[in-house]
């Protein structure tokens, strides 16, 4: 008898019930996207490609910038096609292609990753700032974007680069500064929905201070949107930093640049069709798994995908 009444209170033992964050959630769903898994796979091969760049030339033994004019030219002085010597063939000065877009590699993910950082960091705090107080600080933040969403990006870049000269940090910072307005509308409306809701109320009526309810209670619910934005943020950064060096407005020559490498190709397209298909796929491969990729984030971050 005793035997059957621990049995009872065993099976009806109620089971705990396991609670899953939205993060979580997100991230189930991410890992069950095959496309997005995939393009995540790609990302970390580039990124491998760029961190692994000095490999590839002790490898193959071409530094990037070194020119053989012997063996990487024809007797025209054209570049060589793909072969046992130079596995993606040479440019036009004889350099060694596969090499190139390695270290070509480093400099696109290095500016994605930074003017995506520093676009991210101003617009989000910018945003806050005038989502949550309004007045007159949100009158004048609201004018400074409409302002720099107005500028012609491309000529004020020109003009910079024109008086700063070519660099990397000139790069990375003309387009974090032309770049932060759209995620600080983006923050900007999403707070306005939220600086009424009641956790607020009650965070005010506990005295907390404005800055701590903006970045403790408000910002974790604003951070969905924003990293969604972000991962899609990055192949635009990437593309616009490809633009800006084919423009010649990118970082200054012998710098291995997949921009530069399409550019200087211009003139040898047609008899030297390898010395821009392979910065090209390289260029469009990055941003399209970058893309994919984001796409699976926003899916995976939309409450209405949710299928379990």
């Amino acid at each position: 008898m005793t035997a059957a009444l621990e049995l009872v209170d065993v099976v009806d033992e109620p089971k705990a019930i396991e609670g899953r964050s939205p993060l979580v959630l997100a991230l189930r769903r991410l890992r069950r996207d095959k496309v997005a898994m995939i393009s995540l796979a790609v990302i970390i091969l580039i990124v491998l490609m760029a961190v692994f760049a000095p490999v590839f030339a002790a490898i193959t033994g071409h530094p990037p910038n070194e020119q053989y004019r012997d063996i990487g030219l024809t007797p025209e002085g054209l570049p060589r096609a793909p072969n046992g010597t130079f596995w993606f063939g040479t440019d036009e000065l004889g350099r060694d292609v596969l090499v190139r877009i390695a270290y070509g590699a480093r400099v696109s993910l290095l500016v994605g990753v930074f003017a995506t950082a520093i676009t991210v960091v101003v617009g989000v705090v910018l945003g806050l700032a005038a989502g949550f107080l309004g007045g007159i600080t949100d009158t004048i933040l609201t004018r400074l974007i409409d302002v720099v969403l107005s500028v012609p990006f491309l000529l004020v870049a020109i003009a910079l680069v024109s008086i700063t000269g070519p660099s990397l940090s000139v790069t990375v910072l003309v387009i974090g500064f032309f770049s932060w307005a759209s995620v600080a509308r983006i923050v900007r409306g999403q707070v306005l929905s939220l600086r009424e809701r009641e956790f607020v109320e009650a965070a005010r009526s506990l005295g907390a201070s404005d800055g701590r309810i903006m970045f403790v209670d408000v910002l974790p619910n604003v951070l969905a949107p924003v990293i969604v934005y972000t991962t899609l943020l990055v192949p635009v950064v990437i593309v616009t930093q490809a633009t800006l060096s084919f423009l010649g407005l990118g970082l200054p020559p012998p710098t291995a640049d997949w921009g530069g490498m399409i550019n200087s190709s211009q003139n040898y397209y047609t008899t030297a069709w390898w010395f821009i298909l392979f910065p090209g796929l390289a260029l469009l491969i990055t941003t399209l798994a970058f893309n994919l990729f984001g796409d699976g984030v926003r899916d995976a971050f939309d409450p209405r995908a949710d299928r379990s």
